[in-house]
């Protein structure tokens, strides 16, 4: 069945409310949210029938559509149980949640003030986003030739789906080139993140990630911070210039999707998979397989 286009898989999708089958889980061609980008989405998983920082991500998902200027149907509370029932509706354990609301068809134009929201729950095996050979040697970045805009430019702290455009088309530039996927930079040159995942650098026993001025402050990111500072190390962030990265010993990626994933490359340079990073995957791993949402160090 995960070889199957997604059009064509079994099971249901919660949709406004209700179960449906999943292949009769369909929208109008003409809605706003497919011919104008003014949709949102949260990309979450579950470990072991535990849904991690559900709660976090759907607060999010409300923020996002209020970035993009409307109002999803639904308090967090509401979407917290749906996700859970259709886990359940699915009989999965462990398997990937993907909220995601748009605008409907009663305006199709620029303007979209009187579109209905919709809201929709999917959910699927998706066991890891990149293959465990690439996961256990580091994948391979090559930087790519977009940008991360501006935040007076787009809604940059949103999941806002037409902001992955640029994520498609530089992933698609990386694999292209041989490369697993690709580092992005922003709109001043400054080292920002991957496709769909933020960036980590290491350099004597310190860690070094970008400040999220441009880009998701990723939960993945933040519970990453959490569990290191707890290890006791040092955290800057700051801005990062492509000409530092040969200074650096070790490189890793985080993100719901990637989880923590080394990286081993990033165009010609080669980074090892080191201590710091194994700690930090040992201890996410730990942490989504405990049942729990906050990382308590033992001891």
């Amino acid at each position: 069945m995960a070889d199957l286009p997604f059009d064509q898989r079994e099971g249901w999708i919660w949709l406004d409310g209700e179960f449906v089958p999943w292949q009769d889980a369909k929208i109008h061609i003409m809605s706003h949210g497919f011919h104008y980008a003014s949709a949102v989405f949260e990309g979450i998983r579950a470990y072991n029938g535990h849904i991690f920082k559900l709660n976090e991500h759907n607060e999010r998902l409300l923020k996002s559509g209020q970035a993009l200027d409307f109002t999803i149907p639904y308090t967090a509370a509401e979407l917290n149980e749906a996700c859970y029932a259709a886990l359940e509706k699915n009989n999965y354990k462990n398997a990937y949640v993907r909220p995601l609301a748009w605008r409907g068809t009663e305006q199709m134009g620029v303007t979209a003030q009187h579109t209905k929201i919709h809201t929709m729950i999917a959910i699927w095996e998706w066991p890891s986003y990149f293959s465990p050979e690439a996961r256990e040697k580091g994948i391979s970045l090559i930087t790519s030739p977009w940008k991360r805009p501006g935040p007076d430019c787009a809604p940059v702290h949103s999941k806002a789906i037409g902001l992955y455009m640029i994520c498609t088309l530089s992933k698609h530039y990386a694999e292209n080139n041989g490369y697993n996927d690709a580092l992005m930079l922003d709109w001043r040159g400054q080292v920002a993140e991957g496709t769909g995942a933020n960036i980590f650098l290491m350099k004597d026993g310190e860690i070094h990630t970008p400040i999220p001025d441009c880009f998701l402050d990723g939960i993945t990111r933040r519970t990453v911070m959490e569990i290191a500072r707890s290890r006791g190390y040092t955290i800057h962030e700051r801005v990062i210039m492509p000409e530092e990265l040969p200074d650096f010993d070790e490189v890793f990626i985080t993100g719901t999707a990637a989880e923590v994933t080394a990286v081993g490359k990033i165009d010609n340079i080669t980074y090892e998979v080191g201590p710091i990073t194994q700690q930090l995957r040992a201890d996410y791993e730990a942490l989504v397989n405990s049942g729990a949402d906050e990382w308590r160090l033992a001891g």
